[in-house]
């Protein structure tokens, strides 16, 4: 069998190493017509089974193995980590020992009006006892405040991740939250973590995997790579007690006595569902090649009920590079340059082009009623010289004295305008034929005019841009100025922005919306159960990460958003998953 051991290039890692969905039979099976019926054995019996070897699968099988439980982790692709591995590995956590240590006090009250306003803004009551949420939502977060910080000091304690408070890379300081802002959040810095590298600097989401791996193996219980969960196995009272996965061309049974935890990727990579669920349209993704989102099916077929399915952890990209290759190296986290903006189809601003990744994309997805179109479905990132030059490097730019094959160039923004729309042209198989508005040009003029007077004043009235903490804190990490440019720094009130150059030549990239991964899937409870479609749990089935429905839904709470949620509701499923009965079989 495969091992932790085994390596695959970088390339593999992205394409997905062919594990596609084409013709695959997920499901479940009961026990009577199940392979392991049929062989009348099992390949392997363990007390847990945990599926997907990223953040959310390997915390489940540490918690689980601390408790003396044994583990088998199965692992689709040929390596683990998932997308926790192409990550940072910041992890957002509150109330935790850093905080605490610091006299920081994260309380319980105060947060969870901060989860519950940015998590369901339209349902948000002060006043309400679950401020405004449904109870299993409200118990979700809860749940998430409670147990996160717990699971923090449990992995310290038993050895399993060396944790510490994440800063900005490169700027040694504590990075504000993507809300930072909202009245609610009373702690805006210093939630996020980071692992702790064996040398005792601040890791990236490869350390994470390694040492939660290592839990794992250095205490009896496997990993096996190049296995793909397929089907549940149910017993006849509808008992989870095993699975089938397929492996180098044969199916295999894992007997899992007490439960089976699913932490498996969303489903960025899967063609047809983006089609079926996501809104509007998504061109790519930086997760895995791997997220193709098996456990949708594999858990529909056992009854569960589904949630957020449309939802996703989102950011923008280019749309030429997506139609190249969908799996993409990086996305358009934070577009570099002050002397840059964002326009639509009409050749206006419509969002603040330095509010995080996740938020700033949602802008792609408003509907024009009077055209009956998605009027933002692609932006134009417009830039001068300066930027060209002062920025280069910082990507989607290229670095100096190289070109980008998706980058646009015009001597004015008239010309600049003809050859987007010569662009677009070559494209429009690929965008429902998208254009530009006939006063483009003319409106992008009078917008940049406009954005130069905002510039000059520090004050963005329309978007804001510069306001807070977030649109200047995190522009060291994401726009740097190259370090050989011979461009003087931003010395204006507002360093976000800066006139254009009256002279060009100007640029622009295509950008349409992307995702780091989708958070919808199957329906857990406070303890990362599963749930029927009568609200009640699968017996011996837990769930955590991207292939579920996403407790935070699509709140980015700060940096680590994503993999903080997973690595506690993981966390929380191997706790309970350790306290299940045995199945019979």
């Amino acid at each position: 069998m495969n091992d932790t051991t085994r390596q695959i290039s970088r390339r593999q890692l992205l394409a997905g190493a062919g594990l596609g969905t084409a013709g695959a039979v997920l499901g479940a099976v009961s026990l009577s017509t199940s392979a392991a019926q049929a062989q009348d054995k099992w390949d392997y019996t363990t007390d847990i089974v945990a599926v997907g070897g990223g953040s959310a699968g390997l915390t489940a099988a540490c918690a689980a193995v601390s408790e003396g439980d044994n583990v088998i982790v199965l692992e689709k692709g040929p390596v683990i980590g998932g997308t926790t591995a192409k990550s940072g590995g910041v992890f957002w956590i509150p109330n935790h020992f850093a905080l605490r240590e610091n006299g920081v006090d994260d309380a319980k009250a105060d947060c969870m009006r901060y989860l519950c306003r940015f998590s369901y803004p339209e349902r948000y009551t002060p006043t309400s006892p679950t401020l405004g949420l449904e109870e299993p939502e409200y118990a979700l977060l809860e749940a998430f405040y409670d147990n996160g910080a717990a699971g923090v000091d449990r992995m310290r304690e038993i050895g399993a991740l060396s944790s510490m408070q994440w800063r900005i890379w490169g700027a040694d300081k504590l990075a504000p939250d993507y809300f930072d802002h909202a009245p609610e959040n009373k702690v805006p810095y210093g939630r996020p973590l980071g692992p702790q590298a064996a040398d005792g600097s601040l890791g990236r989401g490869t350390d994470m995997i390694e040492q939660l791996a290592a839990y794992v193996t250095g205490r009896g219980s496997r990993i096996l790579t190049d296995h793909r969960a397929m089907r549940l196995v149910l017993n006849d009272p509808g008992e989870v007690v095993g699975l089938e996965a397929e492996t180098e061309g044969r199916t295999i049974t894992v007997r899992a006595r007490k439960a089976v935890v699913f932490g498996s990727g969303g489903y960025a990579h899967n063609p047809a569902f983006i089609r079926r669920y996501q809104r509007n349209h998504s061109f790519g993704s930086c997760a895995t090649g791997l997220a193709t989102g098996d456990f949708i099916e594999i858990a529909g077929a056992a009854g569960a009920q589904f949630g957020n399915l449309s939802g996703a952890w989102r950011a923008q990209v280019l749309v030429e590079e997506c139609l190249k290759n969908p799996r993409l190296p990086a996305c358009v986290f934070y577009p570099p340059g002050d002397s840059m903006i964002q326009v639509n189809r009409v050749g206006r601003r419509v969002v603040n082009e330095k509010r995080n990744y996740n938020d700033r994309t949602e802008i792609h997805f408003g509907y024009n009623p009077t055209d009956e179109d998605f009027s933002n479905r692609l932006l134009f990132m417009i830039f001068d010289q300066r930027t060209r030059e002062a920025f280069a490097g910082a990507y989607p730019l290229p670095p100096p004295a190289r070109q980008s094959p998706f980058m646009i160039e015009g001597k004015t923004f008239a010309e600049l305008a003809r050859n987007i729309e010569a662009r677009l042209a070559q494209l429009a198989s690929h965008t429902g034929n998208f254009s530009l508005d006939a006063e483009f040009s003319e409106h992008l003029e009078t917008t940049v005019k406009q954005f130069n007077d905002y510039a000059r004043s520090g004050q963005d009235p329309d978007h804001h841009r510069g306001a807070q903490r977030y649109d200047r804190e995190w522009a060291g990490l994401f726009s740097p100025m190259h370090p050989d440019t011979t461009r003087p720094e931003n010395d204006l009130t507002n360093p976000t922005m800066h006139p254009f150059e009256a002279d060009g030549p100007y640029f622009a990239f295509i950008l349409g919306a992307g995702v780091l991964d989708t958070n919808g899937g199957p329906v857990i409870n406070e303890k990362a159960q599963v749930l029927g479609a009568s609200g009640q749990p699968i017996p011996g089935l837990y769930g955590a990460g991207n292939c579920i429905a996403n407790p935070s839904r699509e709140a980015y709470y700060g940096a680590g958003g994503t993999i903080g949620v997973a690595f506690t509701f993981g966390y929380i499923a191997g706790v309970n998953a350790h306290r299940e009965p045995v199945k019979a079989i």
